[in-house]
């Protein structure tokens, strides 16, 4: 979920942030289930903390399958999709489905000056025409690179236990234990499938 889903949910969370070209500057993980020795490397139940240079905060959590009861017996469930908390109340999106905590919400018109934003609900077909209009997709190959980024930052503060710092300018996580997290950012390359032929 962290990093299959993460990355489509990440991008609408980035995107709504006017961070889709960047990242967040810090992540604190941790997997809410140990791990099975010799099984699975990454965490089935998780939640991880991001913050932002703006100051936006965005959690990203998978409690698990609705069967386990919190304290005061309700059933925990994690939605797949992604919630915007504000001061006037919150919106939860999801593929074909969008609900608001006052239906007012989402029944208000915008204002004349409110940001428009690009429009496709058909991947497949935005790409084939884009290729075909030479427009930018709605979600070109740096948007995707930094969607699937904050999901693996995610991952590796999981990994190390760390809580860690990132630079989404360098892409390098930066400050305390940030040599260790680095280690995770790529796998020794075998020869020759290597970006040697790069000048």
């Amino acid at each position: 979920m962290m990093t299959d889903w993460g990355a489509h949910h990440d991008d609408i969370a980035q995107w709504a942030n006017g961070t889709e070209r960047s990242g967040p500057v810090e992540v604190s993980g941790k997997s809410l289930i140990d791990m099975i020795p010799g099984g699975y490397e990454t965490a089935a139940k998780f939640k991880v903390d991001y913050k932002y240079a703006n100051g936006v905060t965005m959690t990203v959590v998978d409690e698990g399958t609705g069967t386990e009861r919190n304290v005061v017996g309700n059933v925990k469930r994690t939605p797949n999709g992604v919630q915007f908390i504000g001061k006037d109340g919150w919106i939860f999106v999801t593929r074909g489905k969008i609900q608001a905590s006052e239906q007012d919400i989402l029944e208000t018109p915008l204002p004349d000056n409110a940001i428009r934003l690009y429009k496709s609900d058909d991947h497949i077909g935005n790409f084939f025409n884009c290729v075909k209009s030479r427009k930018d997709p709605i979600c070109d190959v740096e948007i995707g690179h930094r969607s699937i980024s904050v999901a693996h930052i995610g991952v590796i503060s999981m990994r190390t236990g760390f809580k860690l710092n990132w630079d989404p300018a360098k892409e390098e996580f930066i400050g305390e234990n940030s040599k260790e997290a680095n280690l995770w950012l790529a796998r020794e390359m075998r020869k020759p499938f290597t970006y040697s032929f790069i000048g």
